[in-house]
């Protein structure tokens, strides 16, 4: 569901709690341009825990491939450039 920002303003964010009994989500759109979404809590919280899973699952991968650097944190930030 797309909801315009000048909807939003005027009917508020009940109306948004409304939709959200009835689709996954809700889009806003700035100028016809979708720009943001809201989602339930427990979807955001949802997506989250996948991502944390999947940089997990990477870390371990590239831990396994050796794909690693063993340094101090000075050389790491000289290496980064900071």
């Amino acid at each position: 569901m797309i909801v315009s920002a000048n909807d939003l303003k005027r009917k508020g964010i009940s109306y948004v709690g409304k939709l959200l009994k009835e689709f996954e989500s809700v889009f806003i759109s700035v100028r016809g341009k979708k720009k943001y979404v809201i989602l339930p809590i427990e979807e955001y919280e949802r997506l989250k825990e996948l991502e944390l899973e999947n940089a997990i699952r990477e870390a371990e991968e590239d831990l396994k491939k050796g794909n690693y650097v063993i340094e101090s944190a000075e050389e790491h930030f000289k290496r980064l450039g900071i």
